[in-house]
């Protein structure tokens, strides 16, 4: 038993690569009837498009995914447009959810929002201790500032809302564009193609001194169904898988699982980024009873067979 047997479960960006994920696990659960709008009928950034939407779906639960994001290069390239787009969804949804009266959400913010130098393992309550990183900060503060939305409307209107930090995700139906992906599959797709080619080097971005800590996607997924399946106490809550790997030795791990035997150059004149990430999930493990499960190695594994599978040709 999930709690959601019966219910209506409404998920914002259900077409993207985690809600590709999550999707199949809402309609896997029985009597939960699963509303993924096309985000061609509900352009939530217009002001009256969620209230249509909460209208035609009538949910009970709400998983809010949908976001425009991208790796470093694109948030480079779409400061203004990725703060604006980011809030305004957001804000219309919870705002529409307040006039509707009825309905409990869960809203996907970033690791992004933490300040650039937050001390490892991240604790939630760093999370306003400084500004964050600058090439994501838009980003970012956009995706906080529905946290301060979402406990405004607690304390004022009773909002029941669920808000978690996922940190960098990974996994099959990741997206492999070179300029708007993430570090991973951006990786993934680089070592393929240069082991494919035979050729002698991949360039890497930055310095490789920089650290993350990566999700894969199915141990998130499940996460977001723990968090949809009941009350959640105010405050974020991280989603992390327990480690931090520099970029050089991910790179290293990528060429390997990829075939590519040649020279790793690092660029930098490229950005790091954030200096270094890796959350506390102790908070997910008390409130969810939820730890992930995959292995970084494991992990890359599957996404880069399950890239080698579905690339085009």
């Amino acid at each position: 038993m999930t709690g959601l047997e019966g219910s209506t479960v409404l998920v914002t960006g259900g077409s993207g690569f985690l809600g590709s994920h999550l999707v199949p696990r809402f309609r896997a659960i029985e009597g939960c009837r699963v509303v993924a709008p096309d985000e061609a009928a509900y352009d939530l950034v217009a002001p009256d498009a969620a209230a249509r939407m909460l209208e035609a779906a009538d949910p009970d639960v709400i998983v809010h995914l949908a976001a425009v994001v991208g790796g470093i290069g694109a948030n480079r390239v779409n400061p203004g447009r990725f703060f604006y787009e980011n809030l305004m969804m957001g804000v219309h949804l919870i705002e529409a959810l307040r006039q509707r009266g009825r309905g409990r959400i869960v809203i996907a913010g970033t690791i992004c929002a933490y300040p650039k130098h937050t001390p490892v393992p991240f604790l939630e309550e760093n999370l306003w201790n400084g500004y964050p990183e600058e090439t994501n900060a838009p980003y970012g503060v956009a995706k906080k500032a529905l946290l301060v939305m979402a406990e405004a409307y607690r304390e004022q209107y009773g909002l029941e809302y669920a808000y978690v930090l996922p940190v960098n995700l990974y996994g099959p139906n990741d997206h492999f564009d070179l300029e708007t992906s993430h570090v991973i599959p951006a990786l993934i797709r680089k070592c393929v193609e240069a082991a494919d080619r035979g050729d002698e080097e991949v360039e890497v971005w930055g310095t490789g001194k920089a650290t993350r800590e990566f999700l894969y996607v199915e141990d998130c997924a499940e996460a977001l169904v723990l968090a949809a399946s009941r009350p959640s106490p105010p405050g974020p809550v991280n989603l992390g898988a327990g480690f931090e790997i520099s970029i050089k030795d991910l790179v290293a791990l990528i060429a390997r699982e990829c075939g590519f035997t040649g020279r790793l150059r690092f660029d930098p004149s490229r950005p790091d980024g954030q200096p270094r990430r890796c959350l506390d999930t102790t908070r997910a493990e008390e409130v969810y009873g939820w730890k992930a499960q995959t292995g970084l190695e494991e992990g890359i594994r599957r996404t880069v067979s399950w890239y080698r599978a579905n690339r085009e040709c």
